[in-house]
């Protein structure tokens, strides 16, 4: 049976000089968010298990969380960050790999000003060491990115690319057509998976309802299919909008029409599969 896996969340011991993307509109996060604080949620959502995935562009964060999974085994995998750009980017990966809990690498490409940044020579480069070593790339975009997205996966058929938060359509807009087409396009790559994760933050903060998703978890359904998708919490920046109980519950009542398969798939056995967590 599979685990259930929470696949996308964050910590960090907050510092201001590190997290100035948390702004005075987030100051609620300007706090540390550590394994003892997440345990507890895990633990009452029924979930085995999760996928620590970077919120700081350097290596040094890479290596605590890969300390902070030692210490606690229900950290499954570590979705880190390494400069892909870099000449060396081979030699800091096969350092990072001999942590066994190091599934992949992502950036945070969405606050790039260049949409295509992700096509620069460098950083494909990059991309391309990844799969030698059978790690993944965490996609992190703005719907007006997915264009270049699908230009990167489908240089790279044997790379595991993963979508973070379905590619932030403006749910809060209302915004849907735009972004469901530059996700069918992506989707069409079978090289891609996809995390039903952060949606309640790009909603209403105060005023969202369950019912604002469904239109959007119904295109990723329809593109993906249920065995390429995975559930993550996004906490600790999911607080800002709900609780932990609060996004998990919108992703599981839209699931729940799913047959047993499909649901354990999205809960858990797909990011086991893809992250390689057993």
């Amino acid at each position: 049976m599979a685990a259930r896996i929470d696949a996308h969340q964050h910590f960090w011991r907050y510092r201001p000089e590190t997290h100035g993307w948390i702004t005075d509109a987030m100051a609620q996060l300007r706090r540390d968010f550590l394994p003892a604080d997440l345990q507890p949620l895990l633990s009452a959502a029924g979930f085995d298990g999760c996928v620590a995935v970077q919120a700081q562009q350097n290596v040094a964060e890479t290596e605590w969380l890969l300390d902070l999974a030692d210490a606690s085994p229900f950290i499954r995998g570590v979705v880190g960050w390494v400069d892909l750009r870099a000449p060396d980017v081979r030699l800091q990966l096969q350092r990072l790999v001999t942590r066994p809990r190091f599934r992949g690498v992502r950036h945070i490409v969405q606050d790039e000003p260049d949409d295509r940044f992700m096509l620069r020579p460098e950083f494909l480069r990059g991309i391309a060491a990844l799969a030698p070593l059978r790690l993944t790339y965490d996609i992190l975009i703005y719907a007006r990115q997915l264009p270049a997205a699908g230009e990167l996966v489908r240089q790279f058929p044997r790379q595991r690319f993963v979508l973070d938060h379905i590619a932030k359509p403006e749910i809060r807009g209302r915004h849907l057509d735009d972004w469901a087409c530059g996700l069918e396009a992506l989707a069409a790559c079978p090289n891609v998976w996809c995390k039903l994760s952060g949606l309640i933050t790009e909603a209403d903060w105060q005023r969202w309802n369950p019912a604002d998703f469904t239109p959007y978890l119904d295109v990723v359904l329809r593109c993906f299919g249920p065995y390429r998708l995975m559930i993550g919490s996004d906490w600790p920046v999911c607080t800002l909008a709900g609780s932990y109980a609060d996004v998990i519950a919108v992703v599981a009542a839209f699931i729940a029409r799913l047959p047993p398969d499909a649901r354990a798939a999205i809960l858990g056995g797909t990011a086991e599969r893809v992250y390689g967590l057993s």
